[in-house]
């Protein structure tokens, strides 16, 4: 009866996103003035949330470097975002694959995956409007990270969902209200905010539910998978290439920011929403501390 009535919840809440999706979304091909000349002088990101920002390479950069390395940044970002959107599909893929495709519930995750095609071509697009490459996660990491959909399951796989989407939502959270930063940006980042809000959403009931079924051992697997991802997907951020827009070299410009108080400070400030809601719901514990603490999700050292 428990079961049945979680069951009976869960279809409800998709059936409320479902009616929220259709109502409100966004077409980035319609939406956004492509064609639109950037803003001379104007930012790409807010200069303290540079990973350099701060330190004595920062100092050393005059300002049309720091609003360059802005750029690749914010480049380099969103489409880190597009790689980790592209298997948040194939996860969601996978679990469509052993549902009942007439529920509300596989509905709503093919239309976040329609979602997150609109936002994986929006993120590239804009990395070429701006004049910058396709950075994405350093190449090992790109190859390591095909096994996610395999070993992750249940509640770290939306948990890890979560802390990509909500670290990331509040950075742009910042950037869509900042009158300094580009108008193109600003509208991306509204666009991904807006819609993103109902994944969350999706994903928090999640986790909540699949925690509960969970045994002991399970959890500590949870715990120590959750961590893990989290980790390489705060330190995939910033591609070491970035440094190079601006004559730093790669690893000078990656020692500098994995020191930079600042920048251990933005990603942490950037987890303040979701970091709680993991705690509560029991999927950060001791198994995975070493790797919270390093991704700066959690205070302690690099």
């Amino acid at each position: 009866m428990t079961r049945a009535l979680k069951e009976t919840d869960r279809e409800k809440t998709a059936e409320r996103l479902l009616k929220s999706s259709a109502n409100k979304f966004y077409d980035p091909d319609v939406d956004i003035d492509w064609t639109a000349p950037l803003v001379d002088g104007k930012r790409f990101i807010p200069a303290h949330r540079s990973s350099l920002y701060g330190t004595k390479l920062w100092d050393s950069l005059s300002e049309e470097q720091r609003i360059e390395l802005g750029k690749h940044e914010v480049a380099s970002v969103a489409t880190t975002g597009l790689w980790f959107e592209i298997l948040l599909m194939q996860m969601l893929l996978k679990e469509v694959y052993e549902e009942d495709p007439t529920s509300s519930h596989a509905q709503y995750a093919l239309t976040e995956i329609a979602d997150e095609c609109r936002h994986s071509t929006m993120f590239a697009r804009m990395a070429s409007r701006i004049g910058c490459p396709s950075y994405g996660p350093v190449p090992w990491l790109r190859r390591l990270a095909k096994l996610m959909p395999a070993i992750s399951y249940g509640p770290a796989r939306y948990g890890a969902i979560l802390v990509a989407e909500e670290v990331l939502d509040r950075l742009q959270r910042e950037q869509m209200n900042d009158p300094d930063i580009q108008p193109l940006v600003r509208m991306v980042n509204r666009i991904h905010v807006l819609e993103e809000a109902r994944h969350v959403t999706f994903a928090r009931e999640e986790v909540t539910r699949g925690m509960a079924k969970l045994s002991k051992k399970e959890i500590v697997y949870q715990q120590f998978i959750i961590a893990l991802v989290s980790y390489f997907v705060t330190r995939a951020f910033i591609n070491p290439n970035v440094y190079k827009a601006v004559g730093i070299r790669p690893r000078d410009g990656v020692e500098a920011a994995l020191n930079n108080p600042n920048w251990r400070e933005s990603i942490q400030w950037a987890g303040e929403k979701i970091m709680p809601f993991l705690q509560e719901s029991g999927l950060v514990g001791k198994p995975g501390m070493y790797f919270w603490r390093k991704s700066f999700l959690l205070p302690g050292k690099r």
